[in-house]
């Protein structure tokens, strides 16, 4: 793909303290480096400003109020589109994940520059057993509701996304899941837009002093409800989702 262009979106929410060591971890690959400040309180402001004032790669994009992880990445996304960048590397702001192998996955996309290039974790033993094994689940309902078993893990923030299919779906589901739901929805949609989808592990920590913006009822509750209503999308896209699914247990000798 001659045209390839890549930036990278950070969406960061009360994690503006340790955004300016994953924007370090990204120079050597020479991207831009599209920073969306997702309502921030005043102390995590001051460190997202102070990040973009000294790293020159840093786009920033600014949202009045906290609307969630998707929203930010939405934005992000437009303004990367805007901008005409034909792929975007989400990364969280968090710096749990392994940052050094952002060159492999970047070569991935470059390599298949239509897909979906989609993160799974590799744990080590900080990872908390309630939240390893509810990924399991989550995953297992994400296979289901894309009639796809190649899905190797849906709440990953580690993915390049091809931006084109990315906006076309912007602008006929606006109202994909703006909070924890959001990876799942949008990597069932753009599989039912038949966007290919390629896996690649990356090594995920979780330290003892971090901060999660993860709760786990309210973040469960909109988690469900996203599945119930992508399992009514399933039904209706069966026929298509169907045919796909046996040609490719075909094409895999299956």
């Amino acid at each position: 793909m001659e045209n390839y262009s890549m930036a990278f979106i950070i969406p960061v929410y009360k994690h503006g303290s340790t955004l300016e060591n994953v924007v370090v971890s990204l120079k050597e690959y020479g991207c831009p480096v599209i920073v969306v400040d997702d309502g921030n309180d005043e102390e995590n402001r001051r460190f997202i400003e102070k990040t973009a004032a000294t790293h020159s790669e840093v786009i920033l994009v600014t949202r009045k109020k906290n609307g969630g992880k998707g929203r930010a990445m939405n934005d992000g996304v437009r303004k990367a589109y805007e901008m005409g960048f034909t792929h975007v590397f989400q990364i969280d702001a968090d710096g749990q994940h392994e940052s050094r192998r952002c060159g492999e996955f970047i070569q991935l996309s470059k390599d298949n520059p239509s897909a979906l290039i989609c993160g799974y974790p590799l744990y080590d033993d900080t990872v908390p057993y309630k939240r390893k094994k509810g990924r399991e689940f989550s995953n297992g309902w994400a296979r289901v509701v894309a009639l796809n078993g190649n899905i190797k893990d849906v709440l990953c923030g580690f993915r390049i996304y091809p931006v084109k299919p990315f906006i076309k779906l912007l602008k006929h589901f606006a109202w994909l899941n703006g909070r924890m739901g959001y990876d799942v929805d949008i990597l069932v949609h753009l599989l039912w837009k038949n966007v290919p989808l390629v896996n690649e592990g990356v090594h995920v920590s979780y330290p003892v002093d971090g901060v999660s913006n993860f709760r786990m009822v309210r973040d469960n509750i909109h988690i469900s409800l996203t599945f119930a209503r992508l399992c009514i999308g399933m039904i209706l896209r069966s026929p298509v989702l169907i045919f796909r699914a046996v040609k490719r247990n075909i094409k895999n000798g299956k």
